[in-house]
């Protein structure tokens, strides 16, 4: 597989090879080196093309050395305007959400389609029966609801994602992981409702867990944003 595609999120980073839209193995990195970690990645077979999308700017210098590794170097991180054009995306979308679209457009053609990605944030966007945005929105993440009620009240506890929760709570604890989950219910079904005729499609960290808990028809890609980077990369190879 020739093309290196690699999503740098708020969190960690995933990386895989890619011939065409077909992935290989992928690989998860979350740590301070990460130019580090992915030129390990192509220290044994160099890149035809590598397609990075980034959150956060990449230095001047970090980018010299990522351009050394491959043939073509394409980094997505909100200032690539034509690419984004070609989308038919505004250029104010994270880099994510854009590949996230891509992938989704190419895998449902002719089919409107509404893409919650389930990470730090929970982002939640709309496309039409033509490939053409119409707007989307965010909000913290499952595990930020839990770390902000935390951090900002002195009487709850920090919790992580229960593996089974009470529609009311009858406890502190259970108060807490019904209010945050029950609410996220609630926030999925009013979205899945906005659109009904619209393939929704599940990604991100947290997708399996809420997928299991919907009871609308919905498809999980977990690796939606490496798919869309992958199809950028194979434009370019063409």
């Amino acid at each position: 597989m020739a093309n290196l595609v690699v999503d740098i999120g708020n969190t960690a980073l995933k990386a895989a090879w890619a011939d065409g839209m077909i992935l290989g193995r992928t690989f998860r990195y979350q740590g301070e080196r990460i130019i580090d970690f992915i030129l390990s990645l192509a220290s044994r077979t160099r890149p035809d093309i590598a397609v990075i999308s980034s959150v956060r700017k990449i230095p001047a210098a970090d980018m010299a050395r990522l351009e050394r590794i491959c043939g073509r170097l394409i980094v997505i991180d909100g200032e690539n305007k034509d690419i984004y054009a070609g989308e038919k995306v505004p250029s104010y979308l994270s880099p994510d959400r854009f590949a996230s679209l891509t992938a989704a457009k190419n895998l449902f053609k002719g089919k409107g389609c509404t893409v919650f990605d389930f990470g730090t944030t929970l982002t939640v966007d709309f496309m039409d029966a033509g490939g053409n945005y119409s707007g989307g929105n965010i909000s913290p993440g499952c595990r930020t609801r839990f770390k902000a009620l935390n951090r900002y009240s002195k009487s709850l506890p920090l919790l992580d994602t229960p593996d089974v929760f009470e529609n009311k709570g009858t406890s502190l604890v259970s108060s807490v992981e019904s209010g945050v989950m029950t609410g996220m219910m609630f926030e999925l079904e009013g979205y899945l409702d906005m659109n009904p005729e619209n393939i929704a499609v599940f990604t991100g960290g947290d997708a399996i867990y809420f997928a299991k808990r919907v009871k609308k028809p919905i498809f999980v890609v977990c690796n939606l944003v490496l798919m869309g980077l992958a199809l950028v990369a194979e434009k370019y190879v063409r």
